[in-house]
């Protein structure tokens, strides 16, 4: 099994590795906030997902739709599944809105999810990390036909050893389409991206290996 960087097709081509040149310890961690932004991205569609779905239930309970008892129905039907689109952020407020962090210092990178599942990797550990981002097309109701960028952060270990000290990375090992590697999703938002090229080249330029697109995909969440 070989290890180190298998995703030949980043913008940015991987350099050799060469003798760390880290950032002095004293430089600033670089911090993502990802359960926050997740906390604030459910509020707002679950909202709006529930004012459209109020507003479709009182347009047909009023009698302003047209077409007889049968189209009243299915107005109801649909507004009920977008009332129950922005009611899933509170059923799911626990998971949706739990602390998640992914932090970038002069020691290496690691995800801090207190309720969920931390890890720590340290830079002389990684062969390379990189950004895989894809164009999903939704087809929720609620955004229905909306692209959005899905941004994910791809780890690829520098020995064999790695996979067996890091049991508690192994839910990301090879997600997806990423190969002897791993692959953490950090979701829609694209904003992440210059945010996390500018921890790589302040903390380990050598083993940054830049952006991937890979396309588009549908999908349902």
């Amino acid at each position: 099994m070989t290890y180190g960087p298998q995703q030949p097709s980043y913008n940015t081509p991987y350099p050799p590795q060469q003798p760390a040149s880290y950032a002095p310890p004293q430089a600033p961690a670089v911090v993502i906030d990802v359960g926050g932004d997740a906390k604030v991205k459910a509020l707002i569609g679950g909202s709006v997902s529930g004012v459209i779905g109020i507003f479709v239930i009182f347009s047909a309970l009023t009698g302003q739709t047209t077409g007889g008892l049968g189209t009243a129905v299915v107005v109801i039907v649909l507004g009920l599944i977008f009332l129950g689109i922005g009611l899933l952020p509170l059923i799911a407020w626990k998971k949706v809105g739990r602390p998640r962090r992914l932090v970038f210092d002069a020691s290496g990178v690691r995800w801090d999810d207190p309720e969920g599942k931390p890890w720590f990797a340290q830079w002389t550990e990684l062969a390379g990390v990189g950004i895989s981002r894809t164009k999903q097309r939704r087809v929720k109701p609620a955004d229905y036909l909306f692209r959005k960028t899905m941004v994910r952060l791809d780890l690829f270990p520098a020995d064999q050893g790695f996979r067996s000290r890091h049991q508690d990375m192994e839910h990301l090992w090879e997600f997806h389409t990423v190969k002897n590697g791993y692959r953490l999703p950090l979701g829609s938002n694209p904003k992440y991206i210059p945010v996390i090229e500018r921890a790589m080249r302040q903390f380990r330029p050598a083993a940054y290996l830049g952006v991937k697109d890979e396309g588009f995909m549908v999908g349902l969440v």
